[in-house]
């Protein structure tokens, strides 16, 4: 009989055991390549396997293991408005892709933008058993995830902080460096006031965004100012124009993401302020297929999850975190990199 008489019956160890007249344990350890059997009875029972079309089946491996076999990511998003990011798309798909690669699953769960339900999740995951670890993303202020994560027992991997090859220390994402390349961009450009809509500033990356462009705008002597988006198309739209009503001397915009861009360029346009310049921290097809076309960073949110998969993954195994470099974010010049008024520039 092979696999296919079976219809839809799986084929067990206790069935290879049974053909072959030998015990259960003595199957195992011939399928696992462990102690305890003859090289005839393992070549038997390999044989008798490949021909029944078994495989081993990830629960009882998992089981075996005292393993589930499953990450888990929380996202405190509202889950009508995930579809609408790309970057997060693109994200879940890297770390899916690792996942896959180790044959591990991904728990994924949206609760909102309520404090505390995401706290509430981890307490019921540990409680069941349900994930082996955890990403975590968007770190906040005071953040309580990592030591609630620490009190449950729960290993886990903070998205956004990597270690540095050169020195083995935790450290953010480049910041400095990609902020740099926004405003340098932008003042090479002509602009000398700049309006940087960031993102919600409960979260420690737009803190750290905003001090990184006022830094860097300082170097170069150009103002900047600020104003808090909340990452949705429609608030950022109904903030400039909002703002416009009293717009000063701002020249340039950069959007702290893709989607706000798509808000702040729909207003820049309906009030006839093509000249204002527009850059996005994000890129995706978003700002490609924009009318115009949004220049943008493009940082890799594939290759990001795939790495924070992999460094979680390593710590649940007991290996030592290699460290990877990371991959320079890029800027993509596109139709919104217009020049201040007076300055010829070709692109």
């Amino acid at each position: 009989m092979n696999g296919a008489e079976h219809g839809a019956a799986r084929v067990t160890i206790h069935e290879i055991a049974r053909r072959l007249g030998i015990s259960a344990a003595s199957v195992s350890y011939a399928l696992n390549d462990r102690p305890g059997v003859g090289a005839a009875t393992r070549t038997r029972v390999r044989e008798l396997a490949r021909e029944l079309d078994w495989h081993p089946s990830s629960s009882a491996r998992a089981l075996s293991r005292s393993r589930t076999d499953t990450i888990g990511m929380v996202l405190r998003r509202d889950p009508e408005l995930l579809g609408q990011e790309p970057y997060y798309m693109n994200l879940l798909s890297g770390v899916e892709s690792a996942l896959a690669e180790a044959g591990q699953s991904l728990m994924l769960r949206m609760v909102g933008t309520e404090p505390g339900h995401d706290l509430d999740v981890y307490r019921q995951w540990s409680a069941e058993r349900r994930v082996d670890g955890v990403i975590v993303l968007d770190r906040l202020i005071d953040d309580p995830r990592p030591d609630l994560l620490r009190a449950l027992g729960m290993p886990f991997v903070m998205h956004g902080l990597r270690i540095d090859p050169a020195t083995g220390r935790q450290v953010v994402e480049d910041l400095l460096t990609e902020a740099r390349l926004l405003v340098d961009h932008l003042a090479a450009l002509g602009h000398v006031d700049i309006l940087h809509v960031t993102g919600p500033l409960m979260l420690t990356h737009e803190i750290e965004r905003r001090g990184a462009v006022a830094a860097e705008a300082a170097e170069l002597g150009v103002k900047v100012s600020f104003v808090e988006g909340d990452y949705t198309r429609a608030g950022a739209e109904q903030l400039v124009v909002d703002r416009l009503r009293d717009w000063g001397a701002p020249t340039a915009v950069i959007s702290s993401n893709d989607v706000m861009a798509l808000g702040i360029l729909r207003s820049l346009r309906a009030a006839g302020r093509e000249q204002i310049a527009l850059v996005s921290w994000d890129d995706s097809m978003l700002c490609d297929i924009s009318v115009p076309s949004i220049t943008a960073l493009a940082r890799h949110p594939e290759v990001q999850g795939r790495r924070s998969a992999r460094v979680l993954l390593a710590a649940l195994d007991g290996d030592p975190e290699h460290p990877e470099p990371a991959i320079p974010s890029v800027l993509v010049v596109r139709e919104t990199s217009v020049p201040a008024a007076g300055r010829n520039h070709a692109r």
